[in-house]
């Protein structure tokens, strides 16, 4: 391995200085670095297990498979099929009407944790490829929602660091545009069981603002190969006098230039009420909803979206392309 003090950090190239920071690497156990297959997909697994802790179980029986050619991965492939993936502790709210996430504050005035993973000083790096990275999931389960799951990518450039700590593992390199990636994914949920899950989650967060929520009809229609409507039917309940159902509809896009819209939102309710609360948030929406996204733009250099489809049948699917 190269000495990491001759080698520009990824963070921070010679010609780059405003790029963004380089990933955190990932670690794969103590010194050396796996040099067989069979090593490599074993550390794989253990690192997975390590991070997910227990959201995920069945990694222990997820196939792994791992080729190695000297500092180079020829191909890797992950089958989380019948893994069974339930949200992170620290994302369930602390208390009523207060969420708290992953590396957010809990309150205005309390620091932010510590940031977790694997941050070592790096004493040596050696660069390699990923020439083939496969996942499937046929099914895994994310919170009580069956996802199935297929994605491909290739000449995923990485560093084997090694770390003052004894401890070894891969720091992803940014695509650039002299060594761009190509690939695909696509993904897919049976819409009757995105909707139960959708009115699960939204029972949950209504109920910590007293608001019951004793109905839920969402409804999603393809309008050609990347555009869709959205139609959301509720019924809510507070206290023992209010009782209401609320409308929401919207489209939604992708157009040639791979930009994201959402258009033509509208909120309404027939109760007088309800509906006048819903005025008082009409302009946050339309502010929020007005401004387009162009997702190609948020990607490195050497990651290009070719395609977006949106597939909305029985089965929601969405599919995507790297040039």
């Amino acid at each position: 391995m190269t000495d990491a003090a001759q080698r520009p950090s990824p963070d921070q190239p010679a010609d780059q200085p405003e790029s963004r920071p380089a990933p955190d690497p990932i670690p794969l156990g103590t010194a050396p670095r796996p040099a067989l297959g069979v090593d490599l997909e074993a550390r794989i697994r253990a690192t997975l297990t390590e991070e997910l802790g227990g959201q995920a179980l069945g990694l222990d029986r997820a196939p792994i498979t791992a080729e190695l050619d000297g500092a180079d991965i020829t191909s890797a492939v992950v089958d989380l099929s019948g893994v069974v993936v339930s949200l992170p502790q620290a994302a369930q709210p602390a208390h009523p009407g207060h969420a708290t996430y992953p590396g957010q504050p809990s309150h205005p005035g309390q620091a932010a944790p510590e940031r977790k993973g694997w941050h070592p000083e790096i004493v040596a790096r050696e660069p390699g490829t990923l020439h083939h990275l496969r996942i499937d999931a046929h099914q895994l389960v994310a919170v009580d929602l069956p996802v199935d799951i297929t994605a491909e990518v290739t000449n995923l450039r990485f560093d084997w660091v090694d770390g003052a700590d004894g401890r070894v593992g891969l720091q992803p390199v940014e695509p650039d545009a002299d060594h761009p990636v190509s690939g695909h994914a696509r993904v897919a949920v049976d819409k009757a069981g995105l909707v139960a899950t959708a009115r699960g989650v939204l029972a949950v967060v209504l109920q910590q603002q007293g608001i019951t929520l004793t109905a839920l009809d969402l409804d999603l229609v393809s309008q050609g190969p990347r555009a869709a409507t959205l139609r959301v039917d509720a019924a809510i309940k507070k206290g023992v006098f209010l009782s209401a159902r609320v409308q929401a509809t919207a489209s939604v896009s992708v157009d040639e230039n791979m930009v994201l819209a959402v258009r033509d939102v509208q909120l309404g309710s027939a109760n007088p009420l309800v509906a006048a609360l819903l005025g008082t948030i009409r302009g946050k929406v339309e502010a929020a909803t007005s401004r387009d996204i162009d997702l190609a733009e948020k990607l490195p250099d050497g990651v290009r979206l070719a395609d977006v489809r949106l597939d909305a049948g029985e089965q929601l699917v969405v599919s995507a392309r790297l040039a």
